[in-house]
């Protein structure tokens, strides 16, 4: 892993990233639960969290660079691009955090380093 890598962040995730979030999300929670979990993530303040914590506390695999999306996310990162914060939903119930939507984004970062600091919203059920 290459380390010393500065890596641009928006202040905010970008509006494109709600509905996508949405749509995961209501493959896991009924529509109602989805609704209010979208309402929580825009209101939320924007914290940050180390890569390899969150992909613990996902319980997720992570992709390698052979994923197109997460080496799209990786010449961004090169080329000085700001990434998208991430959304996150910690679920009390099942003891994990759930990637709602950024999951290629958290890959390409952990690629470069996994001690980053990843600017995300974070919101609990």
């Amino acid at each position: 892993m290459k380390k010393n890598i500065k890596i641009k962040w928006l202040a905010e995730p970008k509006e494109s990233n709600y509905p996508a979030a949405q749509s995961y999300l209501t493959l896991i929670y009924d529509e109602s639960r989805v609704e209010k979990i979208i309402q929580l993530l825009l209101k939320t303040e924007v914290s940050s969290f180390k890569a390899k914590d969150i992909f613990r506390a996902s319980s997720l695999s992570l992709l390698g660079v052979s994923n197109d999306r997460v080496e799209r996310d990786r010449r961004k990162i090169k080329d000085a691009e700001a990434l998208s914060p991430i959304l996150l939903v910690r679920d009390s119930v099942n003891g994990k955090v759930i990637i709602a939507d950024g999951y290629h984004r958290l890959c390409a970062v952990y690629s470069f380093d996994e001690d980053l600091e990843i600017p995300c919203k974070i919101v609990t059920l």
